[in-house]
Formats: structure tokens, sequence, C-alpha cells
């Protein structure tokens, strides 16, 4: 039962898999473009699993930000996996220990997240350690072979890799800032406060994982208090 538990759990996340190996590998390429080491690079994959944030570090660590400033960058990105991994104990059919939960914790992404709410039946410790388990190989390999070919490459194209950054940035914004007015809203908020940040005399001397801080806190506190989420009790 339990062999068969991790099996489905690994089937299940063989897409997310196979999708974190492509975006990781444009994460691999561009840290090696910023002269991080591929096994560096790699490490940073294998103890993170968390895109947005990753992307966030890179910025930060090309602006030789401060040791607090990477903390409360990533404390304030992956909040949300705090609430989602609430959600998933819910949803636990056996009782796990304290160890079992911290590795549920860790492979908890936003499309393991998906798929493990997505089950029908009770979720167990098997099946998502098997549903974790080619996400984690696809992200790291990826970012690995992505930093390999990125170090083989010439300096130009090295270079050049450091606007998929932002060019990566653009692709997740846009479409959801197109259809939803809230989202729309957050980005523009954001805008707006990175660009007082960057030439406002005063404000351009903040360093950069503070402002980062700050224009995300103040965005989305900001959008939460004009575009509340109705509840259900609400809808009704």
């Amino acid at each position: 039962m339990t062999w068969n538990e991790y099996k489905n759990g690994v089937h299940t996340g063989l897409p997310v898999g196979l999708g974190y190996f492509s975006v990781s590998f444009g994460f691999g390429a561009m840290a090696a473009a910023q002269g991080i080491k591929a096994l560096d690079a790699a490490l940073i994959s294998i103890t993170n699993l968390t895109s947005a944030g990753q992307f966030a570090g890179l910025t930060l660590i090309v602006a030789a930000a401060t040791l607090w400033e990477m903390v409360l960058t990533q404390l304030v990105i992956n909040s949300r996996y705090a609430l989602m991994s609430l959600a998933l104990s819910q949803r636990m059919g056996e009782k796990i220990g304290f160890l079992p939960r911290l590795i549920i914790a860790f492979f908890n992404t936003d499309e393991i997240f998906a798929l493990a709410m997505a089950r029908k039946e009770p979720l167990t410790l098997p099946f998502m350690l098997g549903l974790g388990t080619l996400p984690l190989i696809g992200w790291t390999g990826g970012t690995l072979f992505g930093a390999l070919a990125g170090s083989a490459l010439p300096q130009d194209i090295r270079a050049a890799l450091g606007v998929m950054l932002y060019g990566m940035f653009i692709a997740i914004v846009v479409p959801p800032a197109k259809e939803d007015r809230p989202v729309l809203a957050a980005v523009v908020l954001a805008l707006v406060f990175s660009c007082l940040f960057t030439y406002v005399p005063g404000l351009k001397e903040v360093s950069a994982g503070i402002s980062i801080v700050v224009c995300t806190v103040a965005a989305a506190g900001i959008c939460a208090a004009l575009f509340p989420i109705k509840d259900e009790e609400d809808e009704a």
C-alpha cells in the first residue's frame, strides 16, 4: 500500500517535474550569467524549491543585499506557503510526526499544492513524498544544466541572458493583469513605489532588499483593502 501510494504520487507529479526542468533551466542560465557557479546554483534550487523566491533572491545577490534583507524578502514572498500548508494538513488522512510535516512543507509549491488538493482520497505521507520527488529532481537538474550551458556560452550571450529575468517576470505578470483588475492595480502600485525608490532623493538611498519588501507589502496591503475577497457567506 505504501509503495503504491508513492508510485501514484510520482506519476501525478511527472508533468510538474518536466515543467520545472524547463523553467529552472532559465534560472540556472541567468545565475551563471551573473557569475554564480553551476554547483552553487544547483544548491540554491535543491534547498529552496521556490521560483519566485529564487528569482527575487538572485536579484538581491546581484545587488549585494545584506543577509537580513534576503531573509525578510523571502519571508514576504513565500508567506503564502504557510496558508497552503495549513490547508494541506486538513487533508491528511493519517497522523504524521513533526519531521515528515517539515518534509511535506518543503515540497509544498503552488503546483504541488494544486495537485494534492485535487486528489479525492485523503493525502498520505508516501503520496506526498512521491508527488514532490520528480519536481525536486526536475527543478534542481534544470538549474544545473542551465548553469552549465550558460557557463559555456560566450560572455556577450551570458550578459544578454540577464534580461531573461525581467522577461520572465513580465510573462508571469502581464497575462493575469490584463484579465483581473486587482492584479493590474497591484502591478501599477508596485511600479509606482519602485519608481519612487529609484528616483526620489532620500528614498533612492534605500537598499534594494528593503525597497523590494516595502513595495511588495505596500502594494499588497493597499489592494487587499481596496479589493477584499468575499467569503462564501457574503457571496450567498
